[in-house]
């Protein structure tokens, strides 16, 4: 439980006075007064009680979303936090490290988990709200993507660590103007097994990337209509989203980049189940919407 200062405690006591002296503006001041040190004061009968103001914006539903920010940044990185907060603040702080210092950080954390520890990572480039009920992957991401404050927007998992600068490479490809979407890991639809896999060809254009680091033209992504807001979990939505830009004739390119994987609870521990289903719903747009569409492929190789 959160204590609260004595000094705050006396800001309380003399709003109270001054509400029943009738003097409301001295009362309205010391209520902001009492919010400058991180505390909401709630009246009550016969006396005050307090809560610790939310250090960021929260909002009901993902619909109540309108912004992140209002400064411009060359690129920002978005992080999805559905629970695993801790994996959350190790992936912000390598950024910090190591990601160049005009790099925006957006935080959306879904659900209403213990937020104590991340919320010291606010600071003039980090942006956090939380949704309470939970949205799914893909409107997650689109809404990243709709209030991105940059005209590039990384979409990547909370369990990708940098190492180093995997941000200036990512931004200078992109600026050249030839890429849609440049990742760290992708790889080749397999034409042979009725496109029912992808498998990893290495760097080079590539069919599909992976949200393990997605780097993105936020123009042509949104042109591309986005991610699907029916998938409701990641896993292979990132494929359905990339099949649709590249059939917007969006180019792929996957390159290495100093990142590595921790454990990626996204995957090893959400329910087995819950996990297959929806990976399954997704797959089954896949190829519903995009199999024997050869055309929208690179070559082979």
């Amino acid at each position: 439980m959160t204590t609260v200062p004595e000094s705050v405690i006396e800001l309380a006591r003399a709003r109270q006075a001054a509400r029943a002296a009738k003097d409301f503006a001295l009362s309205d001041s010391l209520r902001d007064q009492i919010l400058q040190q991180g505390f909401e004061v709630l009246d009550k009968d016969g006396g005050f009680s307090f809560r610790a103001k939310n250090p960021f914006p929260v909002h009901e539903r993902i619909g109540d979303l309108r912004f992140f920010t209002d400064k411009k940044f060359p690129i920002a990185i978005g992080l999805i936090l559905d629970g695993f907060i801790e994996d959350g603040i190790t992936s912000i702080q390598a950024i910090k490290k190591f990601a160049p210092a005009d790099t925006a950080i957006l935080v959306m954390i879904c659900g209403t988990p213990d937020l104590a520890q991340i919320a010291s990572e606010l600071d003039d480039r980090t942006f956090i709200t939380q949704i309470n009920i939970t949205p799914g992957w893909g409107e997650a991401a689109n809404a990243l993507l709709k209030l991105s404050p940059a005209p590039y927007l990384v979409v990547m998992e909370p369990s990708t660590i940098f190492t180093g600068d995997a941000i200036s490479p990512a931004l200078k490809t992109l600026e050249a103007g030839e890429y849609s979407a440049v990742g760290w890991r992708g790889g080749l639809v397999n034409i042979e097994d009725g496109w029912r896999s992808v498998d990893d060809k290495g760097n080079g254009d590539v069919d599909v990337l992976f949200s393990y680091f997605m780097a993105l033209n936020v123009e042509h992504a949104l042109g591309a209509s986005g991610f699907n807001a029916r998938a409701v979990y990641y896993r292979n939505a990132d494929i359905e989203f990339s099949l649709r830009l590249r059939q917007s004739r969006g180019r792929l390119l996957q390159m290495e980049l100093p990142l590595e994987q921790a454990r990626h609870h996204g995957y090893y521990d959400t329910d087995e189940a819950y996990r297959d289903e929806q990976s399954k719903k997704t797959y089954d747009r896949i190829l519903e919407r995009f199999r024997g569409k050869t055309e929208i492929l690179v070559d082979r190789r």
